[in-house]
Formats: structure tokens, C-alpha cells, sequence
């Protein structure tokens, strides 16, 4: 399985208190680094060979790649954390008072969670547990603590208490009999309740319509497999001369003008617009050559996503 990149939907220009360079060095190095390194990680253990491979090398592997997993969900929650600021509705403020005591009791504890941590590494995340039907916050500690959103349905103890009194120091002879008495109707029980528990509300921006649109990893597959594609980036004049590169396959043209060079398009092959961050001038600029009759599409994340991914960008003058 090959992890996709989750698009910006907040425009960080718009953000109070945080630099615009602060948000897009945060998504494409640590959230967009995070995504390569799991990537990698999971292209290796596709590759291993369990039965021959060392432990240290089995350990290593897994226990990157749980790092590598949870920095990517956890990154995606934060970033969808983002965006200009709503008041907190009423329905809302009684479940954090039901849970907490009253909103300024959990947005206390919260904060002083996050002080708390100051110098060091975590997260403070406010998390529902379904099993408890309640609202708690909680620490995740360098990434660690098991997948965010994760529901266990099976699990093995490897503590020295779980079978020393029968095995001894032969964990191998412990971890046979385990699998020898796994209760599968239990296991699939809980697998079909686990289905049962909706995923996380996929981000939408209504205010573009129906417009579609094609994943960075779509456009790098479209590039690399020379299909007929014609890659238009419509970043305003004022960020391509600030950022000084662009996307390797593709032409710059001012959304503003965008009248003007349309004609330049073949309306037999595809079009891919972008911008910098997915929307705005991309969704305007796609559907503006739809409306013309160019078979247009808009691609999400726009130019950081692309550098996010470590697609390849080159310098222009």
C-alpha cells in the first residue's frame, strides 16, 4: 500500500499568529517528510523476508514505521485542526462541560497540557472514546502510543508476566501456543463492530462546487507514464517570482489572463491546473476552462502538496 498526501484545506496566509513560512515548512518538511519516510518504511517490509529476517531488523522496521504512521494521521489532524476561527457552538460547549466540568475546565487542562510539554515532544489531543462515550485529553508521546484512531481487535502480551510461569525465557514456544488459541469468532466480532465506527469526515471545499480534482500522486503517475497531459500552473505572478521554482512538466500562465491563453490548449488532451495550495485560483482557473469545454481538472494541494510529496520542481528565472 503506497500513502497518499492529505491536501491543505486552510489558507495559512489567513491564520492569526502563525507565519505563513512557519505553516508551508511544516507541511512539506515534517508532515511531507513523515509521508515519505512511512512510504519507504512500508516498500521495505513489502520486500522482507519475516522468516529469514533478524528481529532487530523485524523491530526496527515496525517500529518506524508506527512512528512514521502516527506523525502522518496526527499531522493531518492538526493541520484539519486549522483555519480561520468559529465560535464554539452550544451544543458543543455542554458536551465539553458534561465531560469536563465546563469549558474552561477542559480548555485549562488542555493548555496546561501543552505548557507542559514545552521544551520537549508529544502531543495533547482531545480524543473520544467510544467505549466510554466520553470526550478525554490525552498525551501521544513521540508518536508512539499506537495508531491514532486505532481500534484494537486482537492483541498478544509480551511482557515476561504473560508466560514465564509455563515458558520460561522460550517466548517462541509462548507466542506458538497464543496463536493455537486465538478465539477467531471473538476477533471477527469485533472487527465487524470496528466497521461499524465511521472514519474521520473527509474535508470538502463546497464553495468550489462539483469541480474534480486529481491527487498529486495521480499527476506524478500521468508525468511518468507520458500520457497526454497538459500541466498548467496558475500560481499568481507574486508567488512564482517570491518561490522561484515549478513543477518539472509544467507551464506557468496568470490565472488573472486566463481568457487570453486558452486558446493556446489542445481541448483533445486533459488539462491539470494548480495553484498553491489546491484551491481558489486552481478550482476558479479549472472551472473556467470547463466552462470553455476543456476537459479541466484541478489538482488538490496545489504546488505544496507536489513539494510535500517530493515531486520533482525545477528553477525558473
Amino acid at each position: 500500500m503506497r500513502y497518499q498526501l492529505a491536501p491543505m484545506f486552510h489558507r495559512p496566509y489567513l491564520l492569526n499568529d502563525l507565519s505563513q513560512k512557519l505553516i508551508e515548512s511544516h507541511y512539506e518538511n515534517n508532515y511531507g517528510g513523515a509521508l515519505r519516510r512511512l512510504n519507504a518504511i512500508t516498500q521495505e517490509l513489502a520486500s522482507c523476508d519475516f522468516k529469514q529476517a533478524p528481529g532487530y531488523v523485524v523491530n526496527e522496521l515496525k517500529r518506524e514505521e508506527l512512528i512514521a504512521m502516527n506523525s502522518t494521521l496526527l499531522h493531518e489532524l492538526y493541520f484539519a485542526s486549522l483555519g480561520l476561527a468559529v465560535k464554539m457552538s452550544a451544543t458543543f460547549a455542554d458536551v465539553l462541560a458534561r465531560d469536563f466540568g465546563s469549558v474552561e475546565r477542559w480548555r485549562d487542562e488542555f493548555i496546561a497540557m501543552g505548557n507542559a510539554l514545552a521544551g520537549g515532544s508529544g502531543w495533547v489531543l482531545l480524543v473520544y472514546l467510544p467505549r466510554d462515550h466520553r470526550l478525554i485529553n490525552q498525551y501521544a508521546s513521540e508518536h508512539a502510543h499506537g495508531i491514532a484512531g486505532g481500534i484494537p481487535i486482537l492483541a498478544l502480551d509480551m511482557y515476561e508476566h504473560a508466560y514465564h510461569i509455563d515458558f520460561g525465557a522460550n517466548a517462541k514456544a509462548y507466542v506458538d501456543a497464543f496463536m493455537r488459541n486465538i478465539n477467531w469468532t471473538a476477533v471477527e466480532a469485533r472487527y465487524e463492530d470496528a466497521l461499524k465506527v465511521e472514519p474521520p469526515r473527509p474535508l470538502v471545499q463546497p464553495e468550489f462546487g462539483d469541480v474534480p480534482g486529481v491527487t498529486v500522486e495521480e499527476v506524478k503517475a500521468m508525468l511518468d507514464g507520458n500520457e497526454p497531459l497538459q500541466l498548467i500552473d496558475v500560481r499568481p505572478q507574486h508567488y512564482v517570482s517570491r518561490m522561484k521554482d515549478m513543477i518539472e512538466g509544467a507551464i506557468w500562465r496568470d490565472p488573472e489572463r486566463v481568457r487570453e491563453w486558452a486558446g493556446e490548449l489542445s481541448k483533445s488532451e486533459p488539462v491539470v491546473v494548480f495553484c498553491m495550495y489546491g484551491f481558489d485560483m486552481g478550482c476558479k482557473t479549472a472551472i473556467a476552462l470547463r466552462d470553455a469545454g476543456f476537459d479541466a481538472k484541478y489538482m488538490k494541494g496545489g504546488h505544496w502538496s507536489w513539494r510535500s510529496f517530493g515531486g520533482p520542481v525545477k528553477q525558473h528565472v
